[in-house]
């Protein structure tokens, strides 16, 4: 939510990442309120152990366009394929 009011979140993420290694505390970061998939990609670099995400994000994370298409590509490609192989 810090993005909301002009400030990087993931710099946030970053310097607890930093603190709490430098120190060799034993602890579990939780990346707060992650709108979009490559703030999850991003706390994941970081090093958070855990985030939340409205679910909408989740889904995101699962169902990028340029793959969608290019399946939908292959799978015609393949329709065709098969289509003159038996003939």
């Amino acid at each position: 939510r810090l993005d909301d009011i002009g400030m990087d979140g993931m710099d946030l993420i970053r310097s607890i990442v930093t603190i709490f290694k430098n120190y060799n505390f034993k602890t579990q970061i939780l990346a707060a309120s992650i709108r979009h998939p490559i703030h999850a990609l991003q706390c994941a670099e970081a090093g958070a152990h855990v985030g939340t995400m409205p679910l909408k994000t989740l889904k995101q994370l699962f169902d990028h366009p340029l793959t969608t298409a290019g399946l939908e590509k292959f799978l015609s490609d393949w329709k065709k394929y098969e289509g003159g192989a038996k003939k």
